[in-house]
């Protein structure tokens, strides 16, 4: 469903009317940053889930190609709330997108920046209930001289695009990206976790794993019910097995991984951990239990 309002170069404009030119140099050569931010309807009215944190990994997105965001993060994260408010929305996803806008080329251009609203974001309808089968890609994750996976860059999905492409032609729900060097980097548009000896396991970034927001608060939430946490390099057989498996992300959330190119993970149901932390996910978000994870947008 459309919103009524998108924030749009420093204004709300109606939807119809946040149009771009076709010869945008963002849409030719897929230059921009964009982040996912989760808001959700609690008793106290409207908040956004770590909307500093996604802003500020907004700008480093920018800064990792040389760029500097139009507005600052205060004025955006201003620009979240009035989207939210204009729109009267609770449960909602929000796209700030920064790109490359007109100009005589790449180089001269200036980046255009807007905050898009929805009601659900661009994943939903998980099984997350029974669980996701993954297929590791045989197209690699981009690396750090190639095209850095730390910036959040919209031209960078097209490698995204081609493992998830693949896994959806192989009968799987999910692609998972190996490095050139063989380890697990991430999911397509998510971060990956295996427990293996009541220990949670994560690619830490320099396999070229994304920073994640959900990926830390995940980090967080098991330090917190005192499993021990630890980055580190996985390959393939570490998925196979693992007792859990399981993905995330801001639009997705947690998502139970139950096979992994055909081998069955643990018991192939959602595992207990998995399980506990996507309730602690949600207290976090509802009950409060991080105030600090939670800004009004109302």
């Amino acid at each position: 469903m459309f919103a009524k309002f998108i924030w749009l170069d420093g204004e709300l404009v109606e939807w119809s009317e946040a149009t771009v030119h076709v010869s945008i140099h963002g849409l030719h050569y897929g230059i921009g940053f964009f982040e996912g931010i989760r808001c959700h309807a609690t008793d106290r009215g409207t908040v956004a889930f770590r909307l500093s944190d996604h802003l500020n990994r907004l700008a480093r997105s920018a800064a990792v190609y040389n760029l500097q965001l139009p507005y600052s993060t205060e004025q955006l994260a201003r620009a979240c709330a009035d989207v939210v408010r204009a729109n009267g929305l609770g449960d909602c996803y929000l796209r700030p997108i920064v790109f490359l806008g007109e100009g005589p080329n790449p180089l001269r251009a200036p980046l255009r920046t807007a905050v898009i609203p929805s009601e659900h974001g661009p994943l939903n309808g998980h099984p997350a209930n029974r669980g996701v089968t993954a297929h590791i890609s045989s197209f690699q994750r981009i690396t750090a001289n190639s095209l850095p996976p730390a910036a959040k860059a919209t031209g960078q999905y097209l490698n995204a695009f081609l493992a998830q492409s693949e896994a959806i032609r192989s009968g799987c729900d999910e692609a998972i990206m190996l490095n050139p060097d063989g380890y697990v980097a991430d999911g397509w548009v998510h971060n990956v976790f295996i427990v293996r000896g009541g220990v949670l396991a994560t690619p830490p970034p320099t396999s070229g794993a994304l920073s994640g927001i959900t990926r830390d608060s995940v980090m967080a939430l098991a330090a917190a019910r005192g499993v021990r946490v630890v980055e580190e390099n996985l390959v393939r057989s570490d998925l196979y097995l693992a007792q859990e498996c399981f993905l995330t992300g801001t639009a997705a959330g947690i998502v139970p991984v139950v096979s992994v190119d055909g081998r069955r993970i643990g018991t192939g149901e959602p595992g207990e951990l998995t399980g506990s932390l996507t309730a602690d996910l949600h207290r976090a978000i509802h009950d409060a239990v991080r105030p600090d994870w939670l800004e009004d947008v109302t």
